[in-house]
Formats: C-alpha cells, sequence, structure tokens
C-alpha cells in the first residue's frame, strides 16, 4: 500500500468559527494503482490533494504513507517525503523561467543530495522517456504548454518516487497536447507508476482505472473505471473509497 487516510477531518478557522471543509475521508491506494479524484470547484478537491502531498497536515483522523504516520512527521521530515517519495505535477507546470528543461529536472536530485554525474544522467533519461530528448537545453519561454508539461513530469519521475500526484495535469493545455500528456500517464501507470490525479474534468478522470469523486468534502461512490466506461457523477451515496 502506497497511502491510507482513515477518518480524516479538515478544518480551517473562519475568526473564532471552524469551519470545515473535508468530513470522515477514507480512502487507500495501493502500488500501481491509477486513480483520478474529480469534484467541483470548492469541493474540497484541492484540500484533499495537499494532505496527499504532505503538503498540509489533516484536522484529525490518520494518515499512513509508505508506513509512515504523517501527523506525528516533523516538517523536515514531512520535506524528505515530498522530494524523495511524491513526484508533483501541476496545471501550470512551476518550471523556473531561467533554467534549461535538463536543470528543472535536475533540481529534485540537487535537493536530494545526488552527485552531480549522477543527476545529469538521470535527468537526461528523465526527458527521454518524456520524449523531449531534443529539447534538453530549452528555456521554459522556447516550449509549447505541452512540452513544459512534459518537463513537469519528467521532474516529477526522475526521484522514481513512489507516488505521481497530478493537480488538473491537463488545465492549462489545448486538447491535442493534453491526450498526449494523458497517454503518457498511461504508459507510465503500465509500467507500474502508482498516480493520483486531481480533476473536474470527466474526460481526463475516464483514463484513469479508478473514479472517485468528492462532493462537499466528502467521497462518494467510486467505480472501476476503463476507457471504455462512462464516468458519470453517481447519486449521493456516501461510500468509503477503500
Amino acid at each position: 500500500m502506497v497511502f491510507e487516510l482513515t477518518s480524516i477531518f479538515k478544518d480551517y478557522m473562519q475568526g473564532k468559527e471552524a469551519v470545515p471543509v473535508l468530513k470522515d475521508i477514507s480512502l487507500s491506494v495501493d502500488e500501481g494503482e491509477y486513480v483520478a479524484i474529480m469534484g467541483p470547484s470548492g469541493s474540497g478537491k484541492s484540500t484533499l490533494m495537499n494532505i496527499i502531498g504532505c503538503l498540509d497536515k489533516q484536522t484529525k483522523g490518520t494518515f499512513i504513507f509508505d508506513g509512515a504516520d504523517i501527523m506525528s512527521c516533523s516538517d523536515k521530515q514531512l520535506s524528505e517525503i515530498r522530494n524523495n517519495k511524491i513526484g508533483f505535477v501541476f496545471q501550470n507546470f512551476n518550471l523556473l523561467p531561467r533554467q534549461s528543461a535538463l536543470e528543472n529536472v535536475e533540481l529534485p536530485l540537487l535537493y536530494a543530495g545526488v552527485s552531480k554525474k549522477q543527476r545529469r544522467e538521470r535527468a537526461v533519461a528523465a526527458l527521454k522517456r518524456v520524449g523531449l530528448e531534443d529539447r534538453m537545453l530549452f528555456k521554459p519561454t522556447q516550449l509549447s504548454g505541452g512540452q513544459k508539461q512534459r518537463v513537469a513530469i519528467a521532474r516529477a519521475i526522475v526521484n522514481h518516487p513512489r507516488l505521481l500526484l497530478a493537480d488538473e495535469p491537463t488545465g492549462a493545455l489545448d486538447t491535442k497536447s493534453g491526450d498526449q500528456v494523458m497517454e503518457l500517464f498511461g504508459e507510465l501507470n503500465r509500467e507500474g507508476v502508482t498516480i493520483v490525479m486531481i480533476t473536474h474534468e470527466p474526460d481526463i478522470a475516464r483514463c484513469a482505472k479508478r473514479v472517485m469523486y468528492i462532493r462537499d468534502g466528502q467521497i462518494h461512490s467510486g467505480a472501476f473505471n476503463t476507457r471504455t466506461e462512462t464516468a458519470e457523477e453517481p447519486a449521493a451515496e456516501e461510500a468509503s473509497a477503500t
């Protein structure tokens, strides 16, 4: 198992009042799974992503990531988990504009203390894996949106993370580029990469093997899914997403 959430609640304070954002969420993801978490704006999906990505902690409940109880981890331990065990892919790429594609992909390895020679070898291999061997020295301003996202994916996988966590990975892309990114995700998953993807788009969610729905801070009926099945939102039948 890569991670397990059990009875997760998350509140934010507005003045003296606690406002619930996540309400009793349970979700487990095994190694090699490809899961989409789908929901509208304000549903709590971004908050859930931040918790799964160890960017924030729950108010109560248990979150076990790769055997570690996240609530009891120090900031340093959380930073190590984020850098070594989670690969992030964001809607807006989050690339350093003055650095080349190769240098952007090397960054997680630099933070991890990997030697310069190994950093270069692994970054080159990751960029080749996403089909950008001829764009390694290009800066983000010289790349298309789809190419930028592939650089971001190369950066996410260069450390061989336990989890690839993608937040609206096609949100800033045209249809053709988005389709190429989703094809790449499918290939990575078939190679054994565990993927959790946050999206509000049914067509994108359909690419995953399991689709979970979040609404009003609660997980609702999730169903096993393939590219040939529909991904319509279920009725409000509450279910544990394990």
